[in-house]
């Protein structure tokens, strides 16, 4: 039986994330998902009179592609996907998989490889088009929530399908707050960090980007941050799972990284390159639906009371400069339940345990 989900997901993605219009061409990125929501998206873009262009991914596929990565395989792969990508108007992924480890084992010079042909097919999506990326429910995905399939399925169309717009008016007013801003601090439980948001713009995420969405994003200025974050929420990259991470920081450089048993490992990708040990992105996160960290960064940086403060490259709109084939979202929840914490602009506080203080933000609030 057809679920009628699936048909809304599709026109809030064509429709309202990416706005296609009569013309438009839009890349179809489909990466383990069902024919379902390839088939919905096909025909909504169709139904707005734009170009559908197909491209299926399979994850243990990949995986054997990465494990013997070299120069003239991913060279010529990232010519070709960036000369099609240069074609499109829009680009929208759906990202599913059975296992989220599957690359945990693919040798660590081979991602740094591939990832850095990719980067220009990455950089020209972001930068050139409209797009929207977002991740599939899948058993292993429910398993990770703690939840049954068919309740994870329920909590995934509702965070998915949210009124994005209904929240637009209290971001825009987080957003001119964060853009009048230098100095920020955050206290909290193994957490004192201290940094100058000063010039850099501010960009409203409300459902065009990612899908679940719900955060204003900014960066530091790059050598300004200083102090010391521990993460309480678990994350993954590159495969490898990560709990309890920790870092400290001089003149915006993470000088020491800690992550128990897998501190070896963070390191190893910090020192992918120089600018993998300063942060590219802070943001703060605000979805009323999405509570607790499921080691799925498209939801876990969205969590209610949440702020992700990220190594790696940094956005072009909202650009402190910092350049890496490195960009990490790793997230502190500050809820009461999560040991709460505060944060401060200019000296004022603006968010104590998860909740914005100023009636303009309340709609913001889990």
């Amino acid at each position: 039986m057809h679920d009628a989900r699936i048909d809304a997901l599709a026109r809030q993605l064509v429709r309202y994330s990416t706005a296609l219009k009569k013309g438009d061409k839009v890349l179809i990125d489909l990466h383990d998902v069902p024919d379902s929501i390839g088939l919905a998206l096909i025909r909504e873009t169709r139904a707005r009179g734009a170009t559908p262009i197909l491209r299926v991914h399979h994850g243990r596929l990949s995986r054997e592609m990465l494990m013997g990565a070299d120069d003239t395989q991913y060279g010529i792969i990232s010519k070709h996907l960036l000369a099609e990508m240069k074609d499109m108007d829009a680009y929208i992924a759906l990202r599913g998989g059975h296992n989220i480890a599957e690359n945990s084992d693919v040798p660590p010079d081979r991602m740094r490889l591939a990832m850095k042909h990719m980067r220009p097919v990455l950089d020209h999506r972001v930068k050139k088009t409209k797009w929207c990326v977002l991740r599939w429910p899948s058993a292993s995905m429910a398993q990770q929530a703690g939840m049954s399939t068919e309740a994870f399925e329920d909590f995934y169309f509702k965070t998915c399908l949210l009124d994005y717009k209904a929240l637009l008016p209290s971001m825009n007013a987080l957003k001119k707050l964060m853009d009048r801003t230098d100095k920020v601090e955050i206290k909290g439980p193994g957490t004192d960090l201290r940094f100058s948001i000063k010039g850099i713009n501010s960009i409203v995420c409300g459902g065009n980007y990612n899908i679940p969405d719900g955060e204003v994003f900014t960066a530091p200025v790059r050598d300004s941050v200083e102090g010391f974050i521990s993460y309480n929420a678990p994350t993954i990259y590159q495969g490898i799972p990560f709990d309890a991470i920790r870092l400290e920081f001089s003149k915006g450089k993470i000088i020491k990284a800690e992550a128990g048993a897998k501190t070896k490992a963070l390191n190893r990708i910090l020192d992918s390159d120089d600018g993998a040990r300063y942060i590219g992105e802070f943001a703060l996160g605000f979805h009323p639906m999405i509570r607790e960290p499921m080691r799925d960064i498209l939801f876990d940086e969205k969590i209610a009371g949440s702020f992700h403060f990220t190594p790696g490259q940094a956005y072009e709109d909202a650009d402190n400069g910092n350049r890496s084939q490195v960009h990490w979202d790793m997230v502190n929840i500050q809820r009461k339940d999560y040991g709460g914490g505060e944060i401060y602009f200019d000296g004022k506080l603006i968010r104590k345990n998860g909740v914005f203080l100023a009636k303009a933000l309340a709609k913001l609030n889990p």
